[in-house]
C-alpha cells in the first residue's frame, strides 16, 4: 500500500512539474513572439527577401547550438519538411507588417495558426493521431473564443508609418543612379497600394501564412506518432520534441536559401540588399527560435492541442502593445475599447484551454 501510495505521489508530482515547464514554456513563446519584430520595425527591409534569409540564418544558428547541447540525436530528413512550410509563410512576413502593420498582422496569422494547428491536433488531420484531453469542452471553448478575438481585430484601425529616412532606405545594392551621382530610393510594390489594396491584401497573406504557420509542426507530431509502429520507418523515433529542432530550423534555412537564390535571379543579380537590417534582422531571428524552441517544449509537456491555442493567441496582446504603446499605429477610443474587449476574449480562451488540461 505505501508503495502505491508512493508511486501515485511520484506520478501526481511528475505531472505537476510537466504542467508547470509547459506552461512556463508557453509565456516564455508568448513574449518573444510577440517582441521578435520590434528591433526590424523601424528599419526598411525592401522587399523582405534578404531579411528572411538573414533571420533565417540566425535561426539555424541557434538550432545548431541546441543540437551540440542535445549531443546531436538522430536527425529526420522528413522533419525538415516541417520547416519549408514555414519558411514558405515567412516570405509574407514583411509585405504584412508594411500593409497593415504589426499588431494586426500578427494577430490574423495567429488566429489563423491557431485553428490551423488545433485542429489537426485535435482531430488528426494529415495522418496524425488525434489528441485527448481531460475536459474537451473547455478546450473547444478555449479554441473558439481564441479564434473569435481574430474577428474583433480585424475592425481594428492602423497607422502604419513608412520610414522616409534615406539612411536608412537606401540599399547596399542599388539597381539605378541618376545622372547627377545621387542614390534613387528604390519603391516596393507595397508602397505605391492604396489603403484598401494595402488592407485586403495584407490580411489575404496574413491569413495564408498563418495557415501555412499552423502545419509546420505536423511533421514531426508524425514522426512521434508512428514511433510505436514497428512496422513504420519511424519506429523507435524519440518523443522529446526538442531533438527535432534542428531538422525543423534547417528546413527553415535551406528553404529561405532556395528562395533568396531564386530572387537574386529574378533581380539579375542586382538583389536589394539593406544593410542596416542585418543586425537587427540577426536579432530578431534569436527571439523567434527561442520562442520556437519553448513551442516545442510546450508541445512535449501539454500537448499541441493545448499549447496551440495558447501560444498562438497570446501574442497578439504582446504585438498589440507594442502597437499601441510604443509605434502609435493604433489610436483612438474606439480602437482601444476594441482591444480590451479582444484581449479579455483571448485571455479566457487561453485559460479554458489550460484548464482542459488539468
Amino acid at each position: 500500500m505505501e508503495d502505491w501510495m508512493t508511486d501515485n505521489n511520484h506520478t501526481a508530482n511528475s505531472n505537476g512539474s510537466n504542467l508547470a515547464l509547459g506552461f512556463a514554456s508557453s509565456v516564455i513563446s508568448v513574449v518573444l513572439f510577440g517582441s521578435n519584430f520590434v528591433p526590424v520595425k523601424k528599419f526598411d527591409t525592401g522587399d523582405g527577401m534578404f531579411f528572411q534569409w538573414i533571420l533565417c540564418a540566425s535561426i539555424w544558428i541557434v538550432s545548431l547550438v541546441v543540437n551540440i547541447i542535445l549531443h546531436s540525436p538522430k536527425f529526420w530528413p522528413v522533419a525538415m519538411v516541417g520547416g519549408c512550410v514555414w519558411a514558405t509563410g515567412n516570405i509574407t512576413v514583411v509585405p504584412i507588417v508594411k500593409t497593415i502593420g504589426l499588431g494586426l498582422g500578427l494577430l490574423l496569422w495567429a488566429s489563423t495558426n491557431l485553428l490551423t494547428g488545433w485542429a489537426s491536433s485535435r482531430f488528426g488531420m494529415f495522418g496524425i493521431n488525434p489528441e485527448e484531453v481531460e475536459r474537451p469542452y473547455l478546450n473547444y471553448a478555449g479554441a473558439g473564443l481564441s479564434a473569435l478575438s481574430a474577428i474583433i481585430f480585424l475592425f481594428v484601425k492602423t497607422e502604419v508609418k513608412s520610414v522616409t529616412s534615406e539612411s536608412e532606405t537606401t540599399p547596399l545594392l542599388r539597381n539605378s543612379i541618376n545622372t547627377q551621382g545621387d542614390a534613387v530610393i528604390d519603391e516596393s510594390w507595397v508602397d505605391k497600394l492604396s489603403p484598401l489594396q494595402r488592407r485586403i491584401i495584407g490580411s489575404a497573406l496574413a491569413v495564408g501564412a498563418g495557415v501555412l504557420y499552423g502545419s509546420s509542426f505536423v511533421p514531426v507530431l508524425y514522426i512521434k506518432d508512428h514511433s510505436t509502429n514497428n512496422e513504420s520507418i519511424y519506429a523507435g523515433s524519440s518523443q522529446f520534441d526538442l531533438d527535432y529542432v534542428f531538422a525543423h530550423f534547417s528546413g527553415i534555412f535551406l528553404t529561405s536559401t532556395v528562395y533568396f537564390l531564386i530572387y537574386c535571379a529574378v533581380m539579375k543579380n542586382q538583389p536589394k540588399v539593406y544593410p542596416k537590417a542585418i543586425l537587427p534582422g540577426f536579432i530578431s531571428g534569436i527571439l523567434w527560435a527561442i520562442a520556437t524552441c519553448c513551442w516545442f517544449l510546450a508541445n512535449n509537456y501539454l500537448s499541441a492541442v493545448v499549447s496551440f491555442p495558447i501560444i498562438t493567441a497570446g501574442p497578439g496582446l504582446i504585438a498589440a502593445l507594442w502597437g499601441v504603446l510604443v509605434f502609435k499605429e493604433i489610436r483612438g477610443m474606439r480602437n482601444y475599447l476594441l482591444l480590451i474587449l479582444a484581449f479579455c476574449i483571448v485571455l479566457t480562451g487561453s485559460l479554458l484551454t489550460a484548464f482542459s488540461k488539468t
